[in-house]
């Protein structure tokens, strides 16, 4: 029996199209729909009362400045928890970032967390969706890692048990966006703060990772770089039965998890001296290498244009590159969700997800 053609239960039937409901329980959903996500242009992925059944509906509402022609769709619904709400990028601002590309012959590209934020890795400062939003929580600093042997082990502790879903996490649309550029020779140089990998998992050669990277592990000790995922098998090797319930992955990869909990996880040592292992990544209080820095800075004397995707530049050792852009005078573009520290040096400030603005631009033209 059916209320205005709603079912007692107030689940609809998962259907595989929307002509197969009564006309009233679609106007329905509409309504619905208009109530509860009003204010958002994104696609709704599910109006049902239960989660093992979704109803996909396939229209957009309350959306100011479609894109209905180089609009591209860069992400699944699922994976837009982390990502800040944001409408459309209009025509106009398309326009405007696709002459600015096109007139750079050696772009120098800067990419943040909000670049992976679309594979699902949340970033640290976005209002509502990053970490700082979140949770009172703050990532590791590198003086406390090196000083602490119990602060490695929590952090270690925390690492292993995030590992398998972080190191799961795949490259986005805006990630193979700027692979294509680097490949069709208009990519000169990415230099990346994120330490996820997904440019290298994309397939990006032209790449330097500010930050490191923590698919690697360095000792302190005598240097030796190995593989994190070997790391995994030494850390289960050592901790056969140790079992932990974990909150949410953080955009480093860490977990939370209670302090009393990792009192019995056993951390290996580096097998060649016996020396402490960090991930090969620059936490919090560290700085980068020198050597690092100026090879980054001969890259962009080399370039023409910059181009930022995905990030705030709220840490320095991002930033200096664009102070050092608009020294040069190159032409500098903002493509990010909300302000930047950088936004009073740049000619041209989009405001718009990564993956659906890249993918609507032709490096070629």
């Amino acid at each position: 029996m059916l209320r205005f053609g709603v079912p007692e239960n107030g689940v609809f039937p998962v259907s595989s199209s929307l002509t197969e409901l009564p006309p009233d329980v679609i106007l329905l959903l509409v309504v619905k729909a208009v109530f509860y996500r009003s204010s958002c242009g994104r696609t709704f992925s599910s109006l049902t009362a239960t989660s093992t059944e979704k109803m996909k509906l396939p229209w957009r509402i309350c959306t100011s400045h479609t894109v209905p022609v180089r609009r591209a769709s860069s992400v699944t619904e699922g994976m837009l928890t982390f990502v800040p709400t944001c409408t459309d990028t209009d025509v106009h601002s398309l326009d405007l970032l696709q002459d600015f590309v096109s007139r750079a012959k050696r772009l120098f590209v800067i990419s943040g967390a909000g670049l992976s934020t679309e594979s699902g890795i949340p970033d640290y400062r976005s209002e509502g969706t990053g970490l700082y939003a979140r949770t009172s929580r703050r990532p590791m600093e590198h003086a406390e890692f090196v000083r602490s042997s119990k602060s490695r082990q929590r952090y270690w502790a925390r690492n292993f048990v995030g590992w398998p879903q972080f190191s799961s996490h795949q490259p986005n649309t805006a990630h193979r966006a700027l692979q294509q550029w680097e490949e069709k020779g208009k990519l000169h140089w990415l230099v990346t703060q994120n330490v996820d990998a997904l440019h290298s998992k994309a397939g990006q050669k032209r790449l330097t990772e500010l930050h490191g990277c923590t698919h690697r592990v360095v000792c302190l000790g005598c240097g030796t770089i190995s593989s994190r995922e070997e790391l995994q098998g030494r850390f289960m090797s050592l901790n056969p039965a140790w079992e932990v319930q974990a909150g949410a992955v953080a955009p480093d990869g860490d977990v939370f998890i209670e302090d009393e909990q990792v009192l019995n996880f056993r951390v290996p040592s580096c097998e060649v001296c016996g020396g402490i292992l960090k991930p090969d990544a620059t936490f919090f209080g560290d700085t980068v290498k020198k050597e690092k820095v100026q090879f980054v800075h001969d890259r962009l004397a080399e370039s023409d244009a910059v181009l930022v995707v995905g990030s705030s530049l709220q840490v320095y050792s991002g930033y200096r590159f664009l102070l050092a852009a608009s020294d040069r005078k190159l032409s500098i573009g903002i493509l990010n969700i909300g302000p930047t520290r950088a936004d009073h040096l740049a000619e041209l400030k989009v405001n718009g997800r990564c993956g659906q603005v890249l993918s609507a631009i032709n490096p070629l033209l």
